[in-house]
């Protein structure tokens, strides 16, 4: 086992990792930039040290700092949390040139599934269903067209090597998609510094429904089941939550196990996140595989008992699995609601500043159990540098009704003053019909007016 971990994050997910390496007898190390010296969650480590200036791409994403950190401290593995680093091959395969352990996959799997069509192919030929599009990347507008007439109105424009919704266009006829190819193009050369694109089907009513995978170094991959993750505003999610209230035991069992033995069988290794469209018809299309751990996992480890982040480690260390599949039994119903500061009645606008009171969620309720993932506190100054995620409220209870009886009392439980939240949001939606019976597909928020764009 690694003796010393740096973690290349900050905030929320830092502390996880921190409290995941306490557990396991492992020291810490946190990295921090100018914008953060002084933050909560650095004295919880064993030692902290600055990389860099408060931008992003001076700290967070300045590789070289992040490894001349980690040989300063004489750390023997680094972990990504989400976010920043975490799939980016050429730093995965700097770590492994520097004889530090990358806790994520290989290099080779990361770039792999990180080009989006380069990921459908590959799924494809492993069994699973996708979605009806483009077998690669667009040559060009004239593509683009021949495609779409071939396939049918409407269809997604998505940037190959993208994500967060970023490079990516809905087009519902000809007459907007030669502008809609060239603005997604644009925007994803903007932000991946890769332009291509590809095309997929665009299915109405579709659903976002994700499963969980381990895989170790030897070939041996398990499930950990799916999350529902449909709540969406601009193909960014905001409730989470497992098990999903529309998938039956046997497709589970089935679709979970193709997709273990799917990655497995490429070579994958550690943690990941395949993801699936589900249609209204029930049909599941595979969508994106993510190569690192989820923002969204604590949902899994209440319904599942399975520490994500000690795997994680366990893995990068050369163990094998711990658990064989016929060990992993969910139990009961966990939701996840991520609390921004942000103003979602004015276009989810960010709202930095200072916390100036705050107490944590909590729920009387037989049964329930509130985990809080944050690392504010009274007093802290969210600084407008990066995502505005402040925290996760998970709660966890023997079925649904009591998780949505549970979330209530926590939501209106929680205490954050000084800076706006989405936690009015989150109680909006939990009085919607269509979300408390279950019904709700990726259109929620378009169709309540819960908000004003989305």
């Amino acid at each position: 086992m690694f003796g010393r971990i740096l973690i290349a994050n900050r905030g929320e997910i830092a502390l996880r990792v921190i409290r995941a390496c306490r557990a396991l007898g492992i020291e810490s190390v946190a990295v921090y930039s100018e914008a953060d010296r002084g933050a909560p969650w650095l004295a919880r480590a064993d030692r902290a040290i600055c990389v860099g200036p408060a931008r992003a791409e001076h700290s967070y994403l300045n590789a070289a700092a992040i490894l001349q950190a980690a040989e300063q401290t004489d750390c023997h593995a680094i972990h990504p949390g989400y976010g920043f680093l975490s799939e980016n091959a050429l730093f995965a395969a700097r770590c492994v040139q520097q004889g530090i352990a990358f806790i994520g996959p290989g290099p080779d799997a990361i770039r792999r599934m990180g080009d989006k069509a380069e990921a459908k192919r590959t799924m494809e030929a492993a069994g699973l269903p996708t979605i009806p599009g483009s077998r690669g990347t667009l040559e060009g507008f004239a593509e683009a067209a021949r495609l779409a007439s071939e396939i049918g109105y409407p269809v997604l424009l998505k940037a190959t090597a993208g994500g967060g919704g970023k490079g990516m266009r809905r087009c519902d006829g000809e007459g907007d998609l030669e502008r809609a190819f060239a603005q997604a193009s644009l925007e994803a050369e903007k932000a991946f510094g890769n332009p291509r694109l590809y095309m997929e089907k665009l299915i109405e009513g579709g659903r976002h429904v994700e499963f969980q995978i381990l895989c170790d170094a030897f070939g041996n991959g398990v499930h950990l089941c799916e999350r529902e993750c449909s709540v969406q505003r601009s193909h960014q999610k905001l409730i989470e939550e497992s098990p999903s209230p529309v998938l039956d035991a046997s497709t589970r069992k089935t679709l979970g196990e193709r997709v273990a033995r799917a990655t497995a069988a490429f070579g994958y290794r550690n943690a990941g996140t395949v993801e699936f469209l589900r249609a209204p018809d029930g049909s599941l299309y595979f969508m994106e595989m993510n190569t690192r751990l989820q923002v969204e996992h604590p949902v899994t480890e209440m319904v599942t008992g399975v520490d994500l982040v000690a795997e994680q480690i366990r893995i990068a260390a050369l163990h094998r699995l711990r658990l064989a599949q016929d060990e992993i039994r969910p139990s009961g119903h966990a939701m996840e609601f991520r609390v921004n500061a942000e103003d979602p009645d004015n276009g989810f606008r960010p709202d930095p500043g200072t916390i100036a009171d705050f107490s944590p969620p909590q729920s009387s309720l037989p049964g329930v159990v509130v985990r809080w993932d944050s690392a504010i506190e009274a007093g802290y100054r969210i600084p407008p540098h990066y995502d505005s995620l402040v925290g996760k409220l998970i709660v966890h209870g023997p079925d649904r009704r009591t998780v949505l009886a549970g979330a209530r009392q926590a939501l209106a439980s929680l205490r954050i003053e000084g800076v706006r939240t989405t936690v009015p949001l989150h109680l909006r939606i939990l009085d919607e019909a269509a979300f408390r019976d279950g019904s709700y597909d990726l259109r929620l928020l378009a169709r309540s007016g819960l908000v004003r764009a989305v």
